[in-house]
């Protein structure tokens, strides 16, 4: 059994042939598919795909940071809604990102610290997304030790970052990047245990070798887990047994 922990199975660039996408990721022997929230233009699309695969594409709800711009107060109030009359698998995906646009830095971490105070309060998990804020990120994180739980989604960073996050109970999601020859991530994944890790595809984006440059899917997730065995002298169905059972330590569902 694989899972992928974080895939974007309803947007755009899979509207023309989702059902294909998932029979072949479930062909390749992925049997769950957790499905991070963006903002509510996406909400629709996603729980459309749940509705055809239940129990199989599983979403969350949350307020992406690229998407807190200056309607980020009703975004938030849709947020709290959905969490109020409905179960998701985690918050998410949430966090900071200082890469594309610095406009809203204070706003971002308005919403991330609230979005965490959610999952708290309903004793979910969550799923983090940074980019060029990764110290930024730990950093809200650490007030929050012992409280919040879940999952650092595209891990990329150093040894270093890697072991805060262990320390703050969080796991690592392992993608794509994994199989990029001058990413570095092998060399972190080397030194670490698989019991800090899941995996991911983030589809359709960070497709992995060799299939780089083209969208990504969740079928491809069987390239991650090899790559990762390679690296750990592992096998694949050691690999594959150990994150799923973390994926299902992670999500309540």
């Amino acid at each position: 059994m694989l899972i992928d922990t974080h895939c974007h199975l309803y947007l755009e660039e899979f509207q023309q042939d989702s059902d294909e996408v998932i029979k072949r990721a479930i062909a390749a022997g992925i049997d769950r598919f957790y499905l991070p929230a963006v903002d509510s233009i996406t909400t629709v699309d996603m729980l459309k795909l749940e509705t055809q695969y239940p129990g199989v594409c599983i979403p969350m709800m949350g307020l992406h940071p690229c998407s807190v711009k200056d309607n980020y107060v009703a975004e938030m109030e849709l947020v709290n809604s959905w969490l109020t009359n409905r179960k998701f698998a985690a918050i998410g995906e949430i966090g900071l990102d200082f890469y594309w646009d610095k406009t809203f830095i204070k706003e971002q971490y308005y919403v991330f610290n609230r979005q965490i105070e959610l999952a708290i309060q309903y004793d979910l998990p969550i799923v983090i997304h940074t980019r060029d804020a990764m110290a930024e990120t730990i950093d809200v994180i650490k007030n929050y030790k012992g409280k919040a739980r879940g999952i650092f989604h595209c891990f990329g960073g150093s040894l270093e970052e890697a072991n805060h996050i262990i320390d703050l109970g969080f796991y690592m999601g392992i993608g794509g990047v994994v199989t990029y020859k001058k990413s570095g991530l092998a060399e972190v994944i080397k030194q670490i245990g698989l019991q800090n890790i899941v995996l991911e595809t983030d589809s359709p984006y960070l497709t992995p070798v060799p299939f780089r440059g083209k969208r990504n899917e969740s079928s491809y997730l069987k390239y991650i887990v090899e790559k990762i065995a390679e690296i750990k002298s592992l096998t694949v169905e050691e690999v594959a047994t150990a994150t799923s059972a973390n994926a299902l330590k992670v999500f309540s569902y």
